[in-house]
C-alpha cells in the first residue's frame, strides 16, 4: 500500500509520516532526503549550481538507502549516515534549485520508486501524488500558514543543534514555497484526488489521528 503525503515545507509532513510509520508499521520514505543527498555531495565536491552536467553526474553516481533503526530513519549516502548533515542550512539553501533540474528529478524519482518496491510505504514530498506515485492508494495534501510552518521548522533546527534565526527560516520557507510552486517539472500542487488536511490549528496528534483514519478507511 502506498500513502502519498504532499505539502509545502514545514507543514508537518516529516513528523506525521514518522508517527504513522511507527504506529501502522509503514516504511517512511522521505523523498526530499534523496535530493538533499545530491545537494550534500555537490557541496562536498565543490560543484556550483551553474554546473548542471556535474550535478546530474553526481545524481547518477551516488547510492542512497533508507534504513529504519530504533524508530529512526537513517539516511545513507554511499554507505555513510548523513541524516544530520543533509539538514544543515547550507544544504537547505540549495536543495530547491537542485531538485528543479529536470534530469536530476527523473533520476531521483526512479530511486524513490525502487526504494518503495514491495513495501507498505508512506511517502512525503512535493509531487508524490501527482508525479512520483500518481496511483497511490491514499493521497493527502498537508498544509499550514507560513508563520506556523516557520515556527515548527525553527524549533526543529534548535533541537537538532542547527544555528539559524526564525527570520531566516521564515524567509527560507517563503522562498521554498515560490520555487516549489513554479518548477517546470514536479511543482508543488494538490492532486485532484488528494484529501486536504490543514494543520494550522491542529496538534500533531490530531493530524496523525485524522490521516490514520483516512488510511484505515481505505484499507477496509
Amino acid at each position: 500500500m502506498i500513502v502519498a503525503v504532499d505539502g509545502p515545507a514545514g507543514s508537518g509532513k516529516g513528523t506525521v509520516t514518522k508517527r504513522i510509520e511507527k504506529e501502522l508499521g509503514f516504511l517512511n520514505l522521505d523523498t526530499g532526503a534523496t535530493y538533499r543527498c545530491v545537494a550534500l555531495e555537490m557541496l562536498r565536491k565543490g560543484i556550483s549550481l551553474e554546473n548542471e552536467e556535474e550535478i546530474i553526474k553526481v545524481a547518477n553516481e551516488i547510492n542512497i538507502e533508507i534504513n529504519n533503526q530504533n524508530d529512526k530513519d537513517i539516511i545513507l549516502l554511499n554507505g555513510e549516515d548523513v541524516s544530520k548533515e543533509i539538514r544543515t542550512k547550507e544544504v537547505t539553501a540549495i536543495v530547491s534549485q537542485v531538485s528543479s533540474i529536470v534530469k536530476v528529478r527523473e533520476i531521483m524519482v526512479d530511486v524513490q520508486r525502487k526504494l518503495a518496491t514491495g513495501k507498505d510505504v508512506i511517502v512525503e514530498g512535493r509531487d508524490i501524488g501527482t508525479v512520483v506515485f500518481p496511483n497511490a492508494d491514499v493521497k493527502i495534501y498537508l498544509d499550514a500558514s507560513e508563520e506556523i510552518r516557520a515556527k515548527r521548522r525553527y524549533k526543529e533546527n534548535v533541537e537538532n543543534g542547527i544555528e539559524i534565526t526564525y527570520e531566516e527560516v521564515l524567509e527560507n520557507i517563503k522562498m521554498r514555497d515560490y520555487n516549489d510552486m513554479h518548477k517546470k517539472v514536479g511543482s508543488l500542487k494538490k492532486a485532484d484526488d488528494a484529501i486536504l488536511v490543514d494543520s494550522t490549528n491542529l496538534t500533531i496528534d490530531e493530524v496523525v489521528t485524522r490521516i490514520e483514519e483516512i488510511i484505515k478507511n481505505c484499507k477496509s
